[in-house]
């Protein structure tokens, strides 16, 4: 009954979506935890690359069942177009389930959601998708789930009791003229048709599946660095984007979960605002995001590029109980002659081995780096270890000692075969 947790342990953006495919392939169970379409999953398939953002990338194997699970915050209209995207390209949704607790993104949750970052004076970088505002509704018990949804006479009530707030609040704060329940109930109703035979108590799936010995991969969005709780707060996400968040996001006992893996790019990038100490803002950034076409899935923006930081990850590891690396993008940094690795931090004249949790402090970390020679040789038809070049090995051992958590998987470029499987997940 093994149940493998894929996180991320930087800022998001690791590479997940590419780990998740290849793991599925022997995985019974794809379940996605948190998170809302705020973060995308890029997958490359016989050269077809495909963007999810809510469907968890075990879609693409016709035999793997996909959940989404309670903690993910779900819209209905984003989650129409991507089952409908997925038919166009001949994949069936027949296999996906969602939670009937999972909660709805409203249309007042994306308009509050872009509103509220205009007005703030320390700008956080939303993507203005609705997915603070509708954990906010959750946590406030004033939240509309998917069981209500597709119950028109539930979900017109469920309105009529939270609506004429959040219309008091966009006309008397923002000048917003409102919604017309009439008009949410319709559209919205009209989604929920779409799927409304997908919709199942799915941690009940989850343990059926378990009980009779079926392989689970828990799949979460963002990175350890976006968790609500041990994130660069306020610069996070509004959910627990770390392996804290398995449980309760799909609703199974965490003693079942049996290993965590830990999606890591090479070299780091972060979208958004908030403190980056091994931000490159020069040619070697510049080239490293060109090279990794470092741009958001779901926003389209320029991702902040720099070097590997130990710190960070050795901080992923611990908060995590990470039991091994997939370490994503490697070929990206084929170009370079040197290569540097972050192992510690400089405050104010003291050396920092451990990732600080006040964010005044971590504005003024400067990296300590350790410089290790390129390879400046092509990586991309690596199929096993020895037939990487002999310094991209020793960087890769290096950045595993300096973290103190074993490699598991490799990623040499976008496709399913440029990986290599150090270690099974699933044995």
């Amino acid at each position: 009954m093994p149940i493998a947790a894929l996180v991320g342990t930087q800022w998001g953006d690791e590479g997940k979506g590419k780990i998740t495919d290849v793991l599925a392939a022997k995985a019974d169970v794809v379940a996605r935890y948190q998170g809302g379409n705020n973060a995308g999953h890029t997958v490359v398939v016989e050269n077809v690359k495909y963007k999810l953002h809510l469907i968890p990338s075990g879609i693409l194997y016709p035999g793997t069942t996909c959940i989404i699970g309670n903690g993910v915050v779900v819209d209905p209209q984003v989650l129409v177009e991507e089952m409908r995207y997925l038919h166009g390209h001949g994949v069936s949704t027949d296999n996906l389930f969602i939670s009937e607790r999972a909660h709805v993104i409203m249309p007042y949750h994306k308009v509050l959601d872009r509103l509220e970052e205009q007005a703030r004076r320390l700008k956080i970088g939303t993507t203005g998708r609705g997915i603070g505002p509708a954990y906010v509704d959750k946590y406030m018990r004033s939240g509309i789930r998917v069981s209500d949804l597709v119950n028109p006479t539930r979900l017109r009530n469920r309105l009529e009791d939270f609506l004429p707030l959040k219309n008091r609040l966009l006309r008397e704060i923002y000048g917003h003229p409102g919604f017309e329940i009439d008009q949410i109930v319709e559209e919205y109703s009209s989604y929920a048709e779409v799927f409304r035979d997908r919709v199942a108590d799915t941690s009940l799936l989850l343990d059926e599946a378990r009980r009779s010995g079926k392989n689970i991969l828990c799949e979460g969005a963002q990175g350890t660095f976006l968790d609500i709780d041990h994130g660069t707060y306020p610069y996070v996400t509004s959910s627990n984007s770390s392996a804290g968040g398995v449980a309760a996001g799909l609703g199974i006992g965490p003693n079942h979960v049996s290993s965590v893996v830990g999606v890591v790019k090479a070299y780091s990038t972060r979208v958004g605002e908030g403190p980056f100490p091994t931000e490159l803002k020069d040619a070697v950034g510049d080239l490293i995001r060109e090279r990794g076409q470092e741009y958001g899935t779901t926003t389209g923006r320029p991702r902040r590029c720099g070097w590997f930081d130990a710190v960070m990850v050795r901080y992923a590891v611990r908060i995590n109980g990470l039991t091994g690396l997939a370490v994503t993008l490697l070929d990206v940094l084929d170009a370079f002659r040197s290569i540097k690795v972050c192992v510690a931090y400089e405050y104010r004249g003291q050396r920092l081995a451990n990732f600080p949790t006040d964010l005044e402090v971590l504005r003024e970390c400067r990296p300590i780096y350790a410089e290790l020679p390129g390879w400046q040789s092509d990586t991309a038809g690596a199929q096993r270890w020895e037939d990487l070049p002999a310094q991209a090995r020793d960087y890769l051992s290096f950045i595993s000692q300096e973290v103190e958590c074993p490699l598991q998987i490799i990623s040499v470029g976008p496709r399913r075969n440029q990986t290599i499987v150090m270690a099974e997940v699933f044995r």
